[in-house]
């Protein structure tokens, strides 16, 4: 049987039978044993707030082009190790305490954005956002869950940067330097490694955060042709094998990571003046696999095309055969299912 677990009045009332001295050991052994979330999040807890000598005041001013250096002074060295002990330029205690660096380059970035000539504190700002996104996958601090500890919410950062653009320049320079930044940072699953705690629960995807900015009909086609032309600078093959298949991975998974904004581009733009972006998207280099079979699949259906339609959906199933969305558009277009998916249908009861 399930041990028993106190719930919150239980919890608290056996601590109020413990003296400070007892509390501190019973801290000390979960943060000791316990998993490395727990240890960051009491870690986390235990940081001493900035006092009022060092506390940036509301009124004091940031020099965005200093703000700029020590962003690119503080990303270049995480990206060489050093905040893991590649080498001896930080300080063991300072390697600990990258959360507190970090937090305070965000905030001074986001801070220059009120300045006068805030386009270093923008330039800045879309630093640290490459370097979030880049921790997904790169091990630059001691963390399991580097943007968790942080409590750095990206799309956050990255509404406040489109934002900014858009309202210093206009939406024809918001549109030309989001788009891209739109298929570099787009994150199916969030920018936290684990995809859970307060972090990832506030974060939102770009889609969404694109999407509200783009108020008028006539600003979708715009933009879109502006993401095209953002595809067709990536990089789309290897020179070797290995690199090859490293590129086919990564052409892959960023179909899965937008799948959500091409499916807003299906609504917005079929059937008008800028259908031709859609064709664009279904042959694009830079975009492979199943996601994008999926893609296919819908808009064949939306242009009668039934029997393309089932076939993209069927070659996207082999590759995902367990894909929620995929089945209910296969079921919902009486697409045939390949062996596999059918044993899944079947399994779940999906009949």
């Amino acid at each position: 049987m399930p041990a028993h677990r106190m719930n919150r009045d239980e919890f608290f009332g056996k601590l109020a039978s413990l003296d400070e001295q007892r509390l501190k050991t019973v801290l000390w052994t979960v943060y000791w044993r316990g998993a490395a979330p727990v240890r960051e999040r009491i870690e986390a807890e235990l940081e001493p707030a900035p006092s009022a000598a060092t506390k940036r005041s509301a009124t004091e001013a940031v020099l965005p082009h200093l703000v700029r250096a020590e962003v690119s002074r503080f990303t270049q060295m995480a990206r060489a190790g050093s905040y893991i002990g590649g080498d001896r330029s930080v300080s063991p205690k300072k390697r600990s305490q990258w959360r507190m660096e970090f937090s305070r380059l965000a905030a001074d970035a986001r801070a220059g954005l009120r300045m006068p000539e805030p386009d270093d504190a923008a330039a800045a700002l879309e630093e640290i956002i490459d370097l979030a996104c880049e921790t997904r996958y790169y091990e630059y601090f001691r963390s399991d869950d580097p943007m968790e500890a942080a409590r750095f919410v990206v799309s956050d950062a990255v509404a406040l940067l489109w934002g900014h653009r858009r309202d210093r320049f206009g939406f024809a320079s918001f549109a030309a330097g989001a788009a891209p930044q739109l298929a570099r940072w787009e994150s199916r699953h969030g920018w936290t490694r684990q995809g859970f705690g307060a972090t990832s629960q506030k974060e939102k995807s770009l889609a969404e955060v694109a999407s509200g900015m783009l108020v008028i009909p006539d600003h979708w086609p715009v933009f879109a042709r502006h993401y095209l032309d953002a595809l067709d600078r990536l990089p789309t093959t290897g020179s070797h094998r290995s690199t090859q298949q490293y590129a086919d991975y990564a052409r892959s998974r960023r179909a899965g990571d937008l799948a959500e904004w091409h499916g807003l581009l299906l609504d917005r733009l079929a059937d008008t003046e800028a259908d031709d972006v859609l064709d664009r998207l279904t042959e694009h280099p830079a975009l492979s696999g199943p996601e994008l079979d999926l893609f296919r699949a819908r808009l064949a259906d939306r242009r009668g095309a039934t029997e393309a339609a089932h076939t993209f959906i069927f070659a996207a199933l082999e590759r995902l055969p367990g894909h929620h969305d995929m089945l209910t558009f296969a079921r919902d277009i009486g697409a045939p299912l390949p062996k596999a998916a059918q044993r899944v249908v079947t399994d779940r009861g999906l009949a």
